[in-house]
């Protein structure tokens, strides 16, 4: 789970990684045998029993930089991702964070990552709680968003995020119900297709702490899904 991919002078939320570091551990997965790809990819090859060697990468937010300095990086090593764009926040900033301003992909920068090959999935429409939601607002954030990023790429959006991984089980049966196949979650209380389990990957991660949260994610990440 990654968000941000840029140089920095403050990141009080730790949603940052520069350049060289995520340079590095795109670089330490292909050498452990690893090829980074969508959340949709990753379970379709599970699906098929072909997942060994895949590793499910994500960004959330949508944040410009993912598309002038990260999508070259995935390119170059031939790894696919997903990007989980705030819809109604596209072409702003992140004005949910309290922490420095940083800008939001254009919809045109989600056309060409698209393109690129990058999935393109939903993050709501304001980065809202969604526990804190009532059932029309949830429902707007699930749905809406999912019909204006469609509309954007011109193409199906299947996955969800649940902004700040907050997600009871109200939300998950609601991603559920919204039609999404699946939904990533970071430390669900119980994993399943739509509260999916993720690892959190910081500008502070090297090779041992990499492999560290390797293990660990795979100890968690056992529950069928």
């Amino acid at each position: 789970m990654y968000h941000s991919v840029d140089h920095f002078r403050e990141d009080p939320h730790l949603v940052t990684v520069s350049p060289p570091r995520f340079e590095r551990q795109m670089a330490w997965l292909r050498t452990r045998g690893l090829r980074g790809v969508g959340v949709a990819e990753l379970l379709d090859a599970r699906a098929a029993g072909r997942e060994r060697g895949l590793v499910g990468l994500t960004f959330d937010d949508g944040y410009a930089d993912f598309a002038t300095r990260a999508l070259p990086v995935l390119v170059r090593y031939g790894f696919g991702a997903t990007a989980f764009i705030v819809s109604g926040r596209t072409g702003t900033y992140n004005a949910w964070d309290d922490g420095p301003r940083k800008p939001l992909m254009t919809d045109e920068q989600l056309r060409t990552v698209a393109a690129a090959g990058i999935e393109i999935a939903s993050h709501g429409r304001h980065h809202v709680s969604l526990p804190e939601t009532d059932d029309t607002e949830l429902r707007e954030e699930l749905e809406e968003s999912r019909a204006r990023l469609e509309e954007v790429v011109e193409g199906p959006v299947t996955g969800f995020a649940f902004p700040y991984g907050h997600a009871t089980e109200r939300e998950v049966e609601a991603a559920r119900a919204a039609g999404y196949d699946y939904a990533c979650h970071i430390r669900p209380d119980e994993a399943s297709r739509h509260a999916l389990p993720r690892a959190y990957v910081g500008d502070r991660d090297g090779p041992l702490r990499m492999r560290a949260k390797l293990l660990r994610h795979e100890l968690r990440s056992r529950s069928r899904v």
